[in-house]
């Protein structure tokens, strides 16, 4: 079920020391590389992680954040975990991290705990039925909460939202029925800042499982490759490859070029690998920018989509249904009209390949990119990444307004590439450093610039291609970055920050990061 409100953000109150807070075919190289099947999934909970959590306060207090179950039963995948602030608390804060998301790294399929009507979390319930939960600095509460069930398929799971990084590797447990909630909750017996549990003791809460009333999102991970010649947007089960129309049509004209032909020849190729074959529509379609007038602008956009769909059913053959539209200037990507004009407009010029595509194709068998295909539609799955703690030594380190950022190693994770990145604010004033792509990215399409990562990107010199921060698609027009917020940075405070990327071919070894402001970093390496 999609939800159509937006998802509550986690709330925290606190008075002295007490916070209330909301809480394959598999060829040679690969079985050399990765061996005959997927890592064996170990249960070695619990799961770990460490470190400082935006609030809305600033007071960003070192936290303690276990994963210490993950079970699925036959209606629900029910998630426990705890939760420690290390550290003093007073006021009122509001935790800022994204929301909890399951991710199968294989498929791209995200899912989000089940809420009810008024974006109240089911699973463990705060004492005052208002969403907030009593935290004692030190004390360890302890969470149940409740996701859609995850396909029988899924061993393992990415786990983002906890604002300590993507925590990979996350063993799904099959059980008959969950683990019993407490039976003797203790919340209501701690709720003011002088009755702090006795020493060692954990704060639980009365569990409420999901009724009818329930709804949880549950989406698909967008992502977006760039080249000089074409681009490609996956999102779920469709993919989208974009021709860039500067490549392929003299100005005012829909005949294509010399160089126009052997693109589409090659997308041909590309189009032959990755269309479902249970489906094979595929649906040319014209788009244009949004100068001169609309109505010449339709038919011109139909007239280049039919030329390369003429091309294209020479180099395909009977077995595909092709068809045909114009959508003229109506579905610009890029915003026309600021000083990137040019760049946009040449973005938004643009023939499209619509189809569905192939589900069989789990496992990348290309060690590299496929000469006689499009380097930007060719999809690269690995194993998912077992679950480690440690981000990796720093590789590279840059600096802007005061605040430092280092860079660790990129990881593999399935069809994905997760960025680990720490920015420390030197300065003596807090400070929100500017990350954001809409400014950084010439012409770059608006729907994946945005969010305060959106600026980064990872570059293959080799290749050409350039791949951004992903997003999670929930259906609707709701959309969510697949990188951590960056919010106010307090002074001396470090914080690690995610960003999950489309993975490149498996031979690549090392990739070029754009970081916005930051700059460029060359040889990052990807690890496996």
């Amino acid at each position: 079920m999609a939800r159509k409100t937006p998802l509550a953000v986690v709330a925290l109150m606190v008075s002295g020391s007490l916070l209330l807070t909301g809480c394959t075919a598999v060829s040679d190289w690969w079985s050399d590389t990765f061996g005959d099947g997927p890592p064996t999934v170990r249960e070695e909970f619990p799961y770990v992680r460490e470190g400082r959590i935006f609030q809305d306060s600033g007071q960003d207090v070192e936290t303690t954040f276990a994963v210490t179950a993950l079970e699925r039963t036959d209606d629900y995948t029910v998630m426990r975990y705890e939760v420690t602030y290390d550290d003093d608390f007073t006021g009122a804060n509001r935790n800022l991290s994204m929301a909890h998301t399951l991710v199968d790294p294989m498929s791209g399929r995200v899912y989000r705990q089940f809420l009810d009507d008024d974006g109240l979390k089911y699973g463990s319930e705060s004492p005052n039925a208002d969403g907030l939960y009593p935290v004692h600095d030190g004390v360890t509460n302890e969470y149940i909460r409740y996701f859609p069930r995850l396909p029988e398929s899924v061993d393992q799971v990415t786990f983002v939202g906890s604002g300590l990084g993507a925590m990979t590797g996350i063993p799904v447990q099959d059980v008959e029925e969950a683990t019993p909630a407490p039976e003797n909750p203790n919340a209501e017996d701690h709720l003011t800042p002088d009755s702090p549990p006795s020493g060692g003791e954990n704060i639980t809460f009365a569990n409420r499982p999901p009724d009818e009333d329930a709804l949880a999102d549950e989406g698909w991970v967008q992502s977006f490759v760039d080249s000089d010649i074409a681009s490609t947007t996956r999102d779920g089960d469709r993919e989208i490859i974009s021709l860039h129309s500067d490549v392929m049509f003299e100005f005012d004209r829909s005949d294509l070029t010399g160089e126009a032909e052997d693109v589409v020849r090659r997308a041909a190729t590309t189009l032959a690998q990755n269309v479902d074959p249970d489906d094979p529509t595929i649906t040319v379609i014209g788009h244009t920018d949004g100068i001169g007038d609309a109505a010449y602008n339709d038919n011109l956009s139909v007239e280049r989509a039919e030329s390369v769909r003429d091309l294209l059913a020479e180099e395909l053959g009977t077995d595909y249904v092709l068809e045909v539209e114009g959508r003229g200037m109506d579905e610009p990507v890029a915003r026309e009209g600021g000083a990137d004009d040019e760049e946009a407009r040449a973005r938004n010029r643009r023939v499209e390949f619509s189809y569905v595509f192939d589900p069989t194709m789990d496992a990348s068998e290309e060690e590299d990119y496929d000469d006689d295909g499009l380097g930007a539609a060719q999809r690269n799955v690995t194993w998912p990444a077992p679950y480690t703690d440690d981000p990796g030594p720093v590789v590279d380190e840059g600096e802007t307004d005061g605040v430092e950022l280092e860079i660790h190693p990129l990881r593999r994770d399935g069809a994905y590439v997760i960025g680990t990145f720490t920015l420390t604010n030197t300065t003596d004033e807090p400070t929100v450093p500017e990350l954001g792509g809409s400014e950084n990215i010439a012409g770059g399409p608006e729907q994946f610039n945005k969010g305060t990562l959106g600026g980064f990107q990872l570059a293959e010199p080799d290749s050409g291609l350039t791949r951004y921060v992903a997003q999670m698609d929930f259906g609707e027009g709701r959309y969510s970055s697949f990188a951590e917020e960056v919010h106010m940075l307090q002074p001396g405070n470090t914080y690690e920050l995610a960003a999950v990327f489309p993975a490149p071919a498996v031979e690549v070894e090392e990739l070029t990061l754009s970081a916005g402001p930051f700059g460029e970093f060359e040889e990052i390496p990807v690890e496996r």
